[in-house]
C-alpha cells in the first residue's frame, strides 16, 4: 500500500527544514500523491514562524497541478499539565492540528506526567493528531492515551522519520503503538515528517512496521484523500467542504 496523503511536513518557514511549498508540490505530483500538509511548528518552538505565517496561508492555492495542499500546524504539548501553544485566534486558519512533545519546549518527565500532559492535550478538542508518540524520551501509558484518543476522535501518528534517527530508539515503541491501537480497535496516520521535499510521502519504514504487525489498512486514516477528508469532516473542518468538488474527480 502506498499512502496518497502526507499529514506532516516542514518547509523553510521552519529554519531547520530545506524546501519551499513549490518544491513540495512538485515532488508530491511526481510521486502521484493526492494531498500533502504544511505543518510548521507552533510558536513555542525556537524556530517557529511568526503566527502571521499561519494566518496568511490563504494566499496559497488549494490545488497545485491537481495536488491539494492542507494548512495545518504541529503544535507543542505544553509543560507541565498539557494543553498546546496554538494562539486562540489561529484556529479558523487551520485545517487540522498535530500536537507533539518537543524537548526544547517540554523537558522529558516520568511516564505519569507525560501521559497526563498528552491526555490533557487530546481532551482540549483542538487537536486531531498526536505526533511521533513513539519518542523514547517521553514514555507514556499507551493504553490510557489511546483510549483517550479514541474517546475524542484523535489519532496517533506513526512517524517515518522516527525510524531513520530523528528520535533514536523509537522503532520498538512505534511498533507497540500500532499493536495497542489495533488491540483497542482504533486508528492511526502514517506520516513522513519531511524536512526536505524529496521526503514528502515517504512511508517506507512506517508502512513496513504496520505490515509487520498486520495493522488493518482501512484504519490508516490518511490512506487516501477521501479517507482523510472524511476524518476532518468529523471534526467540522471547513476544508472537507472546500475540497468537495475536487474530491469528486478522484
Amino acid at each position: 500500500m502506498t499512502l496518497l496523503v502526507d499529514t506532516h511536513s516542514h518547509t523553510v518557514a521552519s529554519t531547520h527544514a530545506y524546501s519551499t511549498v513549490q518544491e513540495y508540490a512538485v515532488q508530491a505530483k511526481l510521486k502521484g500523491m493526492q494531498m500533502f500538509s504544511l505543518t510548521e511548528h507552533g510558536p513555542t518552538m525556537p524556530d517557529s514562524p511568526h503566527p502571521w505565517h499561519f494566518g496568511n496561508r490563504h494566499v496559497l492555492p488549494r490545488l497545485v497541478d491537481g495536488v491539494a495542499i492542507l494548512r495545518a500546524i504541529e503544535a507543542n504539548i505544553m509543560p507541565t499539565d498539557g494543553g498546546h501553544d496554538i494562539p486562540n485566534g489561529l484556529h479558523p486558519f487551520l485545517d487540522f492540528a498535530i500536537a507533539s512533545f518537543h524537548e526544547p519546549v517540554f523537558a522529558p518527565a516520568n511516564k505519569a506526567q507525560n501521559t497526563k500532559a498528552m491526555i490533557k492535550t487530546i481532551e482540549t478538542g483542538d487537536i486531531q493528531i498526536i505526533g511521533h508518540p513513539g519518542n523514547p524520551n517521553f514514555p507514556i501509558d499507551l493504553s490510557d492515551v489511546i483510549r483517550a484518543a479514541k474517546d475524542n476522535n484523535v489519532v496517533l501518528e506513526i512517524n517515518n522519520s522516527s525510524f531513520k534517527g530523528s528520535r533514536l530508539g523509537s522503532a520498538p515503541n512505534c511498533k507497540q503503538v500500532l499493536e495497542v491501537t489495533d488491540r483497542l480497535d482504533w486508528k492511526v496516520v502514517l506520516a513522513s515528517d519531511a524536512h526536505v521535499a524529496y521526503d514528502v510521502g515517504n512511508d517506507t519504514l512506517s508502512m513496513a512496521c504496520a505490515n509487520e504487525v498486520g495493522f488493518p489498512q482501512e484504519r490508516i486514516v490518511n490512506r487516501d484523500a477521501h479517507s482523510f477528508l472524511a476524518f476532518l469532516a468529523e471534526h467540522n473542518k471547513a476544508v472537507a467542504v472546500e475540497l468537495k468538488d475536487w474530491l469528486a474527480t478522484l
